[in-house]
């Protein structure tokens, strides 16, 4: 079995201005990072071009959304075009709160991912069930489905980082135990192997979300087919680079 090399993204959502991200890209900068991590920060759109340009060159930097064509009349959306022209080579696709705060269909998700991956852009695919979807014993069918419009649309899958995130543990403090996530990781993998192919299934990423700390990252991070985090509220403090040191 290939070894898969571990990724760490953090999402900063909504949040930051040019003062605060200024002193956690220094914070960053500065610390002491485990070198054998891929690391990827998800910047608002309208910061991409400033953070690209004070984060050191290690860290990869990602734009939290885009559009499925290059250009055209599409008031307020972004494009893989001009993220790529702001030197930034990733794109979170599918996010949760894309699709259940702004309404995106699988479809459309599918559609972007087609196009950032044609465009040459990496992409950090999210999926993951509600909480009335995993009381009702439903989790594998809709993670399923959801990752089969994403797979549908891959050619180059050494592009493509997965995202498990159950949306019930996503800002409400509930993580899905290392145990919970493990299991849910491990039946992603043998869906790509059946669906997709072996090699596939062994060398894909397939990343956690939902309320990751310094304290939880550890015992995360330790299960087998967990290869990574994406991380919301901790990525904007100093305990990200725990996060990211989980595995030393």
């Amino acid at each position: 079995i290939m070894s898969r090399k571990f990724f760490v993204g953090g999402n900063w959502k909504l949040n930051g201005d040019k003062k605060s991200l200024g002193e956690l890209i220094q914070t960053m900068n500065g610390a002491k990072v485990d070198p054998n991590v891929e690391v990827v920060c998800g910047a608002p759109s309208i910061y991409l071009d400033f953070v690209r340009s004070k984060l050191d060159a290690k860290f990869g930097v990602a734009a939290q959304n885009c559009y499925k064509v290059p250009k055209g009349a599409f008031t307020g959306e972004i494009s893989p075009a001009m993220i790529k022209d702001c030197g930034v080579n990733w794109v979170i696709l599918g996010h949760s709160e894309r699709r259940h705060v702004f309404g995106e269909s699988d479809e459309l998700i599918g559609q972007k991912t087609a196009h950032a991956l044609e465009s040459g852009l990496g992409v950090i695919a999210c999926i993951g069930e509600k909480l009335d979807e995993r009381e009702g014993g439903i989790t594998e069918k809709v993670v399923f489905a959801q990752t089969k419009v994403i797979a549908d649309n891959v050619k180059d899958w050494s592009k493509v980082v997965l995202a498990y995130e159950p949306v019930w543990a996503i800002g409400t403090g509930k993580t899905a135990s290392p145990q919970q996530a493990q299991e849910v990781h491990e039946k992603l993998r043998d869906w790509l192997k059946t669906n997709v192919s072996e090699a596939v299934a062994n060398s894909v990423r397939i990343i956690y979300g939902g309320s990751v700390t310094g304290g939880t990252s550890k015992e995360l991070g330790s299960q087998k087919d967990v290869d990574g985090f994406l991380v919301g509220g901790a990525s904007l403090k100093p305990e990200f680079i725990d996060i990211i040191n989980a595995k030393v």
